[in-house]
């Protein structure tokens, strides 16, 4: 189920480095290996500009890498969809109630693709209830509630801020 309705096709400006040539790096963690079809890919936010724009790239630039785009159906194409718009809602709650982001994680096994945002802010996310879909704000949640299998927090404990994750399905 996509939320999104674009035309066929189109999903916005391909990510580019300040070359232009299409292709940017892919910042890696010690614990991500090297390549272009590794399993988990790590980009760091904190104190970057451009955050959500950013952080959608550098997704929509795995999603290439991983074949999920360019997409051959409409349903691998608003699977697609779907994951740039979980990936917007979680870094923009991490901007706007959590003291911005840190880092943001993405991996894929194949069948499941595991998105991760690390924050500082000691907040709970949840949907708001009762949803009032007529009012502007307050959708995020909600949003990723919806378009994923499984979605949750994970804390350190003694360490401050969270890792609020998302777990979507693979387009078959």
């Amino acid at each position: 189920m996509s939320t999104t309705r674009r035309q066929p096709g189109d999903l916005g400006r391909e990510p580019s480095d300040a070359r232009g040539n299409g292709t940017f790096a892919v910042p890696r963690t010690a614990d991500a290996p090297e390549g272009p079809r590794s399993p988990v890919r790590s980009l760091a936010l904190a104190n970057a500009s451009g955050i959500v724009p950013l952080a959608r790239d550098f997704t929509r630039q795995a999603l290439y890498d991983w074949g999920w785009l360019p997409a051959a159906t409409a349903d691998r194409r608003a699977a697609a969809e779907d994951v740039l718009l979980v990936v917007s809602e979680l870094v923009t709650n991490a901007c706007l109630h959590a003291e911005g982001p840190d880092e943001l994680r993405v991996g894929c096994d194949g069948k499941v693709l595991r998105l991760e945002v690390t924050d500082r802010g000691a907040g709970q996310p949840a949907p708001r209830t009762p949803h009032r879909a007529g009012r502007p704000g307050g959708h995020g949640m909600f949003i990723v509630q919806r378009l994923c299998l499984d979605w949750g927090v994970q804390r350190v404990p003694g360490a401050p801020g969270k890792t609020v994750w998302a777990e979507l399905a693979a387009p078959s």
